[in-house]
């Protein structure tokens, strides 16, 4: 952890001053640093990330793979129903309880998601979220050295995470350093599918994240359903179309 954070830490501050991209997005205020950033984390992906995540998919049966996912999603299991009752959601946190439980005993440590077979659905919730929920905003968007697209909310709810995860509490750095770095493998593989989509469909990946992300964490704090973006009415008759036309709004709050 110690590393992770110099490593964030020297990014930073060698990057502060990386592109001249002018901001465009109220919502990413430091969008010249972020992109400096993103350019970092690419390179480390591409020279990296990327081929071991490639290595590890051709090598890992599919069943293998399927056994690591369900390993580490029990484990996140654990944060998520932490968050579920600072959240006051009791019976999602009863349900995800429930799910750690079953997973780990009659799943063989997580290794098989029996709990989904029994009606106990996988939730997500982080304390970023809990945040939100609590009525937090979520201050700039930042992207984050090897970690990726965040805010300012989602960084301060990092810490609170990592108190409850049982990875951060493994004791045994070597093995606590093992399952931190298969976890991230396991993760960068199952997104070699979805990379492609980013590449043919986005004229701008920096953009197309970045409003991924924003869009994505708003619809998990309000739990798939985020309120509607209201328009101001045209206040002036002048202003107004013609009759017939539908109106178009013409500032969004």
């Amino acid at each position: 952890m110690n590393l992770l954070r110099n490593l964030m830490i020297i990014s930073c501050l060698a990057l502060t001053a990386c592109s001249s991209v002018p901001n465009k997005n109220p919502a990413d205020p430091f969008e010249s640093f972020n992109r400096g950033v993103y350019s970092f984390n690419d390179k480390v992906d591409k020279g990296v990330a990327k081929p071991l995540a490639k290595g590890y998919h051709a090598i890992m049966p599919n069943s293998g793979k399927i056994m690591v996912s369900n390993f580490f999603s029990n484990l996140d299991d654990v944060i998520v129903t932490f968050n579920d009752l600072l959240q006051f959601k009791l019976k999602q946190g009863f349900s995800d309880g429930m799910r750690v439980l079953v997973n780990t005993t009659v799943g063989v440590a997580g290794l098989i998601d029996v709990a989904s077979f029994g009606k106990l659905p996988k939730h997500n919730e982080d304390f970023g979220q809990t945040l939100g929920v609590w009525g937090v905003v979520d201050g700039p968007y930042l992207v984050l050295p090897l970690l990726g697209p965040s805010t300012f909310r989602d960084t301060l709810g990092l810490y609170p995470d990592s108190l409850v995860s049982p990875i951060s509490n493994t004791q045994h750095v070597r093995t606590r350093n093992q399952m931190v770095l298969t976890k991230a493998i396991n993760r960068r593989a199952q997104l070699l599918e979805g990379e492609k989509l980013l590449e043919t469909a986005a004229l701008d990946p920096y953009q197309f994240l970045r409003d991924s992300y924003l869009a994505n964490r708003t619809n998990l704090i309000f739990d798939g359903n985020p309120p509607r973006v209201k328009y101001e009415e045209f206040d002036d008759e002048d202003t107004a179309p013609a009759s017939g036309v539908a109106a178009a709004p013409a500032v969004a709050k």
